[in-house]
């Protein structure tokens, strides 16, 4: 199964304080996400991850990477330093893609677009960035953790809820 997500922050303390997430510490925060990540996305599962991945260093996010089931790709966000994307474990590292999944066009970038490409013929934006607080375009989903229950989302479900998922407790 495919699934995508953003905006995991893991290692970075300033999460907890702007988006007030539900966790006590850091460390719970981070054991949580990896938790909820691997009850939902099996070893032979692929992850889009759009960007803003974890503020280690080199070595900490190849052992972070090696804990969290599944190939994972990374859409490049803001937040992501060069030992980010210099860690081994990524099937690959970019700053856009384009997927087709079932005859669909895919635009997948950390930031959100006001127009993308093939906009016109039902192309579909996945994005992170917004912490799930920006009003969606038809056709435009925000994959972050924020607005999915602190897990991964396969695309059938983001369709089904409209891309409108508000912030829920993380249980």
């Amino acid at each position: 199964m495919l699934f995508f997500t953003s905006d995991t922050h893991f290692n970075d303390a300033r999460i907890l304080r702007i988006d007030r997430r539900p966790f006590a510490s850091l460390a719970e925060h981070d054991e949580a996400l990896i938790s909820f990540w691997n009850e939902t996305v099996t070893p032979e599962d692929e992850v889009w991850h759009l960007g803003d991945f974890a503020r280690h260093g080199k070595a900490g996010g190849e052992a972070l990477l090696s804990r969290l089931n599944g190939r994972k790709n990374l859409i490049i966000g803001n937040n992501d330093p060069d030992e980010t994307t210099a860690a081994d474990g990524w099937a690959s590292i970019q700053h856009y893609a384009e997927l087709r999944l079932n005859g669909v066009l895919l635009i997948l970038c950390h930031y959100p677009f006001r127009t993308w490409n093939q906009m016109g013929k039902k192309s579909i934006n996945l994005h992170g960035h917004s912490h799930g607080k920006l009003k969606p375009l038809p056709r435009q989903y925000d994959v972050g953790v924020d607005a999915w229950n602190f897990r991964p989302v396969p695309l059938p479900a983001l369709i089904q809820q409209g891309g409108a998922r508000t912030q829920a407790s993380p249980a």
